[in-house]
């Protein structure tokens, strides 16, 4: 059966439905985005109002009755046929906001590393400022970078209150020890359409096989995909399991108790824990490297692209994977010209069981990026207005559904997307979601794009979706410890497990290993994570 890989780019999809990038897409870079001719026709909603007489803010647009300007430096869109200063939901909100935005848009691939020296010389800086890196060791707070932002909080944050009251942990992470706001959120706050183990349900039933649920059912299944040719071309071209390197620890670090994409999680006692210097990460490393031996775990694991992975799908040569689950029936399924959307193909899969007891997905941490103030703003207080109404329902309205009469329409009293707004590469350009506002993600539009089989599994999901160990910002001592042994305690960390899981450093060494992260200090950077975890309890009950 021959299989035909749509035009449309993995991580194009990835954008339309969230943008929750950072840490979350698993795509390599793009080259510089240049404006879309094609945006460039498609016309914004021309209801913008007049502000009225006697102006006060109130939450909505406009946001002031006066001429005004931002510059705002973020990140453009992921794909890099699309650029959001020329998308009509972007412009859109600048209209209703009554104002000029003037954007710098960059790719977020690069995004972090190219405005790290710009806020590192702290010149020339524009009025906003969004950060991918959440500033967790006050860096560029103590570098008096950014305003504090309690007092524009308490005057005109109509929309902040709104989602501190709706979030309260969310408050919690986002104040400082000495009780200030530096920043203002991009969020993914649901438990809807994380990562997941996913499976090729042709290979299961061919093979008579049934969902995995432990890691030694998973092996197997494994064994019997590269041996048993699921594909059914003659061949023994199948690659049992293919997954980016940095989805590798999110996927089996859960198994074992772990997690290993963030690094630091508190048990159920409240004790902190560093993932890397524990002993369950011996028992990870132990599975991993017996799947490199077999041939299970490609040899080549450690520089496996996204892109690689979706080609593989589309030839049928692969049969698993983990990543965003929206990639099972938005990117995965439809590779395959005979997919019925009725019913599953690539589909997503519960956690295994561990040999500890432990049975979770790993959930995205609340905050995404954050927006803030710079000292050099020339209307702070028009910036945090700003930055307040692109907080609003009525901006995350637009952004997850675009503008009526374009991209949607209301039926029977629920809106649904008009066939312009199914149009993946025609919402890219219109910029939906778009990744330099304050977004947050929408399950209902999510469950309205995926096939029904999706949204069901995706139900199923949320209760075993675990919470991260919480954004905290760390005191000046706590940070300067972590800033200065964590690098290389990092580096160390990374060069390890790759000699571990391909066998070039036996796991005999797992014990001086251990030895070496505590010559580094890393049980000073646990005592502080400690810390911050107990004031972020306390400040999540005040």
């Amino acid at each position: 059966m021959k299989k035909t890989l749509k035009t449309t780019a993995s991580l194009s999809l990835i954008t339309a439905l969230f943008a929750m990038v950072a840490a979350a897409c698993t795509s390599e870079g793009s080259s510089t985005p240049t404006a879309s001719s094609a945006a460039a026709t498609l016309k914004p909603d021309a209801s913008s109002a007049a502000a009225p007489a006697g102006f006060t803010y109130t939450g909505t647009g406009p946001i002031t009755d006066k001429a005004g300007s931002l510059k705002i430096l973020a990140t453009n869109a992921w794909t890099n046929n699309v650029d959001l200063n020329q998308a009509p939901i972007v412009q859109e909100l600048s209209k209703r906001a009554g104002i000029t935005v003037n954007w710098e848009l960059l790719p977020p691939s690069t995004y972090q590393d190219a405005i790290s020296p710009r806020l590192a010389a702290g010149a020339d800086l524009p009025d906003v400022i969004y950060q991918l890196d959440q500033d967790q060791t006050m860096k560029n707070i103590q570098g008096g970078l950014f305003k504090p932002l309690n007092d524009y909080i308490d005057k005109y944050g109509v929309n902040i209150k709104k989602l501190f009251e709706k979030y309260p942990a969310l408050k919690a992470s986002l104040t400082t020890p000495d009780g200030k706001i530096y920043y203002l959120p991009q969020l993914a706050v649901t438990k809807n359409y994380m990562p997941t183990f996913m499976v090729n349900q042709r290979w299961l039933d061919k093979l008579g096989l049934q969902d995995p649920t432990t890691l030694d059912e998973f092996t197997d299944m494994l064994r019997k995909f590269k041996a048993n040719d699921p594909n059914g071309n003659g061949k023994q071209d199948e690659i049992p399991f293919s997954v980016a390197p940095n989805q590798l620890a999110n996927a089996f670090g859960p198994v074992f108790g772990l997690d290993l994409a963030n690094n630091f999680y508190a048990d159920k006692d409240g004790k902190v824990h560093y993932s890397y210097y524990e002993p369950n990460y011996k028992e990870y490393l132990t599975y991993l490297n017996s799947l490199y031996k077999e041939g299970l775990l490609e040899s080549d694991f450690a520089s496996v692209t996204a892109d690689q992975i979706t080609s593989k799908f589309s030839q049928n040569i692969t049969g698993a994977t983990f990543n965003f689950s929206w990639y099972t029936s938005m990117v995965y399924s439809k590779l395959f010209k005979d997919y019925d959307p009725t019913k599953p193909l690539i589909k997503g899969i519960a956690p295994f069981k561990g040999p500890h007891g432990d049975q979770f997905y790993i959930g995205r941490n609340p905050i995404t990026g954050i927006f803030g103030v710079s000292k050099n703003a020339k209307d702070p207080e028009l910036a945090f207005k700003f930055l307040d109404y692109a907080s609003s329902e009525e901006s995350k309205e637009m952004y997850v559904w675009g503008l009526k009469g374009q991209t949607y329409d209301v039926v029977d009293g629920k809106k649904q997307f008009t066939e312009k707004g199914k149009d993946n590469d025609f919402i890219q350009k219109f910029g939906i979601n778009p990744t330099n506002l304050p977004i947050e993600q929408s399950v209902e539009a999510t469950d309205v794009l995926v096939a029904p089989w999706h949204a069901k599994i995706d139900k199923e999901m949320e209760k075993y979706i675990k919470a991260p160990f919480p954004f905290v910002y760390a005191l000046k001592a706590e940070a300067d410890k972590e800033n200065t042994v964590m690098p290389d305690i990092t580096t160390y960390v990374n060069e390890m497990n790759i000699k571990f899981i391909t066998g070039k450093e036996s796991l005999d060494k797992f014990d001086s290993y251990i030895k070496s992260l505590k010559s580094m200090g890393v049980e000073d950077v646990i005592k502080g994570r400690q810390a911050q975890y107990d004031r972020y309890l306390t400040a999540s009950k005040k």
